[in-house]
């Protein structure tokens, strides 16, 4: 059976995900495929060899309307899309007109999200607007293309489920379980042809209630494809699901290890919040100040260098200094008065000599000693 009559029972399990990684990738020295039957995109690496890269050019060519090119993202719309995560989320003042300058200049890109990395508070809100905006970029793309597909991340089935439908893909006749999957796909592929795919709505009444985000890793799924040619096996797109797909996706020289090098520098893991961190950074700075107040207690109780047993001896032999013992404050406050009364006491007599009002001190009266009557001797 040839592949040309072949036809899908159900509609393309596609990867958003991956999706995003290659329309950001997709420049002048990168050229990204995507298949028509079974979806699985192709990427033109260059550094194969010259053999490998005609083949594959060779089994493109036998099958033009199977393949079809994933476009280049433009300075364009690049420019689009900061200007309008500036302009929706970027709250502060400053910062906004900091971004705009920065989308104004040469190499905006890689500056702009060096910016963004130097701001945590901007980190996350540039990462939701970029994979809504890429999204919806994406929907529009398939849509104008008429491609029948679902992500495989907006599914609610398990994992054995959605493996059992990659393989019976073109089998017509299929269990029961495969036919209600397949339903379901089916009801679900046409959301993204609706507007609400392309303009999504808030959704009306109370908002819920706050809780805990909870990190799940995500289920997935082996990749299986039945009517790879040989040619293309080599060059086929399966890379790993991006943690930070913000940043390393929409510029090629922003690498991944550059944002493992700045989540090392915030001590943050996947999925720590604000709140830990910054007690994580308290704790490690109360760690400090107590190395700091130890090291202080030892160098006070340390002994000096050159501290022989020789001058312990002499300082011991030496005569001990009697120490004056220091008066109460009371003694030397009455003390102190009576030194200022002395201090003041001429310098009052003088005043007093100008005023004519001194006093000539009373001559005290020298009394002559009278001697006392001795007792007549008794006779």
């Amino acid at each position: 059976m040839t592949t040309e009559s072949l036809e899908a029972q159900n509609p393309l399990i596609l990867r958003c995900h991956r999706l995003m990684e290659a329309f950001a990738k997709s420049d002048d020295e990168r050229d990204f495929y995507i298949d028509r039957l079974e979806g699985f995109l192709i990427y033109v690496d260059l550094d194969k060899s010259q053999t490998e890269l005609d083949l594959l050019e060779e089994e493109m060519k036998k099958h033009p309307q199977r393949f079809c090119q994933i476009p280049k993202l433009s300075f364009y719309e690049t420019k689009k899309i900061m200007e309008g995560f500036v302009n929706e989320k970027v709250y502060d003042i400053d910062t906004k007109e900091k971004l705009l300058d920065i989308i104004q200049s040469k190499e905006a890109r890689e500056n702009f999200l060096e910016f963004i990395f130097d701001h945590h508070s901007e980190q996350e809100k540039w990462q939701q607007y970029y994979q809504e905006r890429s999204r919806i970029r994406i929907i529009e793309w398939l849509r104008s293309n008429h491609f029948h597909f679902v992500f495989e991340e907006d599914l609610e089935l398990t994992k054995q489920m959605s493996e059992k439908i990659k393989q019976s893909l073109f089998q017509p006749k299929v269990s029961k379980e495969i036919l209600a999957a397949r339903k379901m796909l089916s009801t679900k592929a046409k959301t993204y042809y609706s507007s609400e795919a392309l303009n999504p709505r808030p959704k009306r009444g109370r908002p819920p209630k706050q809780a805990v985000k909870t990190d799940i890793e995500p289920q997935v799924t082996i990749d299986i494809y039945t009517t790879v040619p040989p040619a293309l096996r080599t060059f086929l797109f399966t890379p790993d699901i991006n943690q930070s797909l913000g940043f390393s996706a929409f510029s090629s020289k922003f690498g991944e290890e550059d944002v493992l090098q700045k989540k090392v520098l915030f001590g943050a893991s996947d999925g720590a919040n604000l709140s830990q961190k910054i007690s994580s950074l308290r704790s490690l700075s109360n760690s400090w100040t107590e190395q700091e107040k130890q090291q202080e207690k030892s160098a006070a109780y340390s002994i000096e260098p050159g501290f022989d047993e020789e001058e312990e001896e002499e300082e011991e032999k030496a005569p001990v200094k009697k120490v004056k013992r220091s008066k109460p404050a009371a003694t030397k406050k009455k003390a102190k008065n009576k030194s200022a009364e002395k201090e003041a006491s001429p310098k009052l007599k003088s005043i007093m000599k100008k005023e004519g009002k001194t006093k000539t001190p009373a001559k005290k009266r020298i009394m002559p000693k009278i001697a006392s009557p001795k007792k007549k001797k008794s006779e």
